[in-house]
C-alpha cells in the first residue's frame, strides 16, 4: 500500500508540474508568458516601460499556404515610441519601387549612385570603401542596412526616395500612421530633411539617372506634441522638462509587423498593399534580412570582431555573442536608440518546422532623462527581448502542433557561395 501511495503522490506531482495548455484568448500572450518570472516581472510594469507585443501563429495548408493568429499584448497604435532604425525597412522597399518605377535601360540595383551636396546640411558621396568596386549603390546600401543597420546607408535611401514621396507611397499602401520625417544621426533642421541631396547614376562614365533635389513643402505638420521623460541633456547640461519626439519619426508596432508580413507574404496581402518590387528584388530584401555578419565579406563584416552572429538579432539573442544554432534563421529588422528597442522578426527552424512571428518594443530610459547616454539596454531591453524570443520559441517547439509541416523553399539562401 506505501509503494501504491508514493506512485499517487509521484503521479499527482507529474501532472501538476506539467503546462497547462493555454486558451487562445484575449490573455493568451500574457498568460504563455507569465510562465517566466522573469517575463512576467517586466510585463508588470508594461505600461511604464511602454512594452508592446505582438505574436502571429502561422499555419499551412496542404499546397503550403499560410494562415495566421495574432494576439496582443498592451499594443495602442497611437501611442507614441521612437522607432529608430526600423525606418530602415520601408526606406529599402521603396528605393526598389521607385528604381523599377523608373524602368531605365541600365539603371538597376547595382548602378553606382553619387551624391551631391547641393543645400545646408547635405553630405555628398563618391565613393564606398566597402563596395568590392569601391563605389556606392543601390544594392550595397540595401546590404549594409538588413546585415548590420547601418546609418548612413539609409540616409542615402532617403535622399533617393525623397521625404514626400516616402511619407505619400506609405500612406498608400495602408500604413496611414507612418510618419518619416529625418535622417538619422544628423541633427538637421526640419527644413534641411525636407530637402534631398542631389543624385545621380552612372555607369563607365555615362550618366543615366539624375535627381536634381527633392522638396517637400509644405513642411509635414504632426497634429498633436509628443513628449516623454523628465529631462534631457543639451550641450552637457541638464535641461529639466520633458524631451521633445514630436517632429521625429513615427512607426506604430501594429504597422512595422503588418510589414514585415507584407514582405514574407506577398500573396496574402490584397494587391493594392503590396511593395511594387520583383520577385528577384524580394529574394534579396529577404536574403539579407537573414544574412549574418559572420557570413558577409563585402562589406567584411566576417572579419571585423564588431560583428558577430546575433548581432541585431536582439528577440531570442538579446546582445549575446553566441553561435546561432544550425537551421534556425532570423528575418528581422532592430531598432535602438533613446533607450527604445525594438525587434521585429519572423522566427524560422528549417529543421524541425518552427515558423512564426513576432515584433515588441521596450522603452528602457528608466530615468527619464534623454541624450544622456544611459539606459538600461543591457540589464533590462535585451534581456527582456531574448526571453520573450526563447519563450515563444519554447512555445512553438513543444506545445503547438501542426498538421501540417512548411515548406521553406523561399527562404532558404546560401550566403557563402555567393559572398566569397
Amino acid at each position: 500500500m506505501k509503494k501504491l501511495h508514493m506512485a499517487l503522490v509521484l503521479l499527482v506531482v507529474f501532472w501538476a508540474c506539467r503546462q497547462q495548455p493555454l486558451r487562445e484568448d484575449a490573455d493568451f500572450l500574457k498568460n504563455l508568458l507569465a510562465r517566466d518570472p522573469a517575463l512576467a516581472a517586466v510585463l508588470a510594469r508594461a505600461d511604464s516601460l511602454e512594452v508592446q507585443i505582438i505574436y502571429t501563429m502561422i499555419d499551412r495548408d496542404t499546397a503550403n499556404h499560410p494562415t495566421f493568429r495574432t494576439f496582443y499584448h498592451n499594443v495602442d497604435s497611437t501611442r507614441y515610441f521612437y522607432p529608430a532604425s526600423t525606418v530602415k525597412l520601408p526606406a529599402v522597399m521603396l528605393a526598389l519601387e521607385k528604381l523599377r518605377a523608373l524602368n531605365i535601360d541600365s539603371l538597376d540595383v547595382y548602378t553606382p549612385m553619387f551624391h551631391d551636396s547641393v543645400y545646408a546640411g547635405q553630405l555628398p558621396v563618391v565613393r564606398d570603401s566597402t563596395a568590392r568596386s569601391g563605389l556606392p549603390s543601390v544594392e550595397h546600401y540595401i546590404k549594409k542596412i538588413l546585415v548590420v543597420s547601418d546609418n548612413d546607408a539609409y540616409n542615402r535611401l532617403y535622399e533617393f526616395v525623397g521625404q514626400k514621396a516616402m511619407n505619400e507611397r506609405l500612406h498608400q499602401l495602408g500604413y496611414r500612421q507612418v510618419r518619416i520625417l529625418h535622417r538619422l544621426e544628423r541633427p538637421l533642421s526640419r527644413d534641411e530633411n525636407a530637402r534631398t541631396e542631389a543624385v545621380r547614376f552612372e555607369k563607365q562614365g555615362r550618366v543615366v539617372y539624375q535627381q536634381p533635389m527633392l522638396v517637400n513643402e509644405p513642411l509635414i505638420e504632426v497634429p498633436e506634441k509628443v513628449f516623454r521623460g523628465t529631462g534631457f541633456i543639451r550641450n552637457d547640461s541638464l535641461i529639466q522638462q520633458p524631451f521633445d519626439f514630436t517632429y521625429k519619426n513615427f512607426f506604430p508596432l501594429t504597422e512595422q509587423h503588418a510589414m514585415l508580413r507584407a514582405i514574407l507574404f506577398p500573396e496574402i496581402v490584397p494587391p493594392a498593399r503590396r511593395f511594387s518590387i520583383s520577385e528577384e528584388d524580394r529574394a534579396r530584401v529577404l536574403e539579407y534580412m537573414s544574412q549574418l555578419p559572420t557570413e558577409t565579406y563585402a562589406p567584411p563584416y566576417a572579419t571585423d570582431t564588431t560583428y558577430y552572429d546575433a548581432y541585431c538579432k536582439f528577440l531570442m539573442f538579446g546582445g549575446g555573442r553566441e553561435p546561432i544554432p544550425r537551421g534556425i534563421r532570423i528575418f528581422n529588422k532592430v531598432g535602438d536608440a533613446y533607450g527604445y528597442l525594438i525587434d521585429n522578426a519572423y522566427i524560422v527552424n528549417f529543421d524541425t518546422g518552427v515558423e512564426f512571428m513576432v515584433s515588441a518594443v521596450i522603452n528602457t530610459n528608466t530615468d527619464g532623462i534623454y541624450n544622456d547616454g544611459k539606459y538600461d539596454y543591457e540589464t533590462l531591453g535585451f534581456p527582456f527581448l531574448k526571453r520573450l524570443g526563447e519563450a515563444l520559441y519554447r512555445y512553438e517547439s513543444e506545445e503547438r502542433e501542426k498538421n501540417v509541416m512548411p515548406e521553406f523553399s523561399g527562404f532558404r539562401f546560401y550566403y557563402n557561395d555567393r559572398e566569397q
